[in-house]
């Protein structure tokens, strides 16, 4: 005796493709804007717990993530220092310490850019681990261009 198919184990008429991924769902890259700069006292890899740099500087930042300026001299790795890039960092988690505020933030290297004589600008995104209300609440507090004055 042959079984009947039932209708649930029919096949389905095709229907429309799947809905494309909302702009929620995504990432969200917030414009960086300019900070005074702000001294980076440590900049390590989480990967591996070396020292990529003895120091650097942040000079722009977003609600997704920041931008920091690193001279060839001051990173740490020779191999890094005598290339003319350090895309190799990029993936990697880090840990960066802004002595100046007390606070340590980590997060992943999304791109790398020479600069020139002037050094390397490295983009890196915050972890996931970083609320987002922090995130706002950072930016807030990050010095504006021109707003801490140097006692010269």
């Amino acid at each position: 005796m042959k079984k009947k198919s039932s209708p649930k184990s029919a096949a389905k008429p095709a229907t429309a493709a799947a809905p494309k991924a909302r702009a929620s769902d995504k990432r969200r890259i917030a414009p960086r804007k300019e900070v005074a700069p702000i001294h980076v006292s440590s900049f390590t890899s989480l990967s591996n717990f070396a020292k990529i740099s003895h120091k650097a500087e942040l000079i722009q930042a977003s609600s997704s993530g920041f931008l920091l300026l690193v001279k060839r001299e001051d990173l740490i790795p020779s191999s890094l220092r005598g290339n003319l890039t350090i895309d190799a960092l990029i993936g990697d988690r880090v840990f960066i310490r802004l002595q100046d505020m007390n606070l340590e933030v980590s997060g992943v290297i999304t791109s790398t850019k020479l600069l020139g004589k002037q050094g390397f600008n490295v983009a890196i995104d915050y972890s996931d681990e970083a609320p987002e209300y922090w995130r706002e609440c950072l930016m807030d507090l990050l010095p504006q261009p021109g707003e801490i004055k140097d006692d010269e």
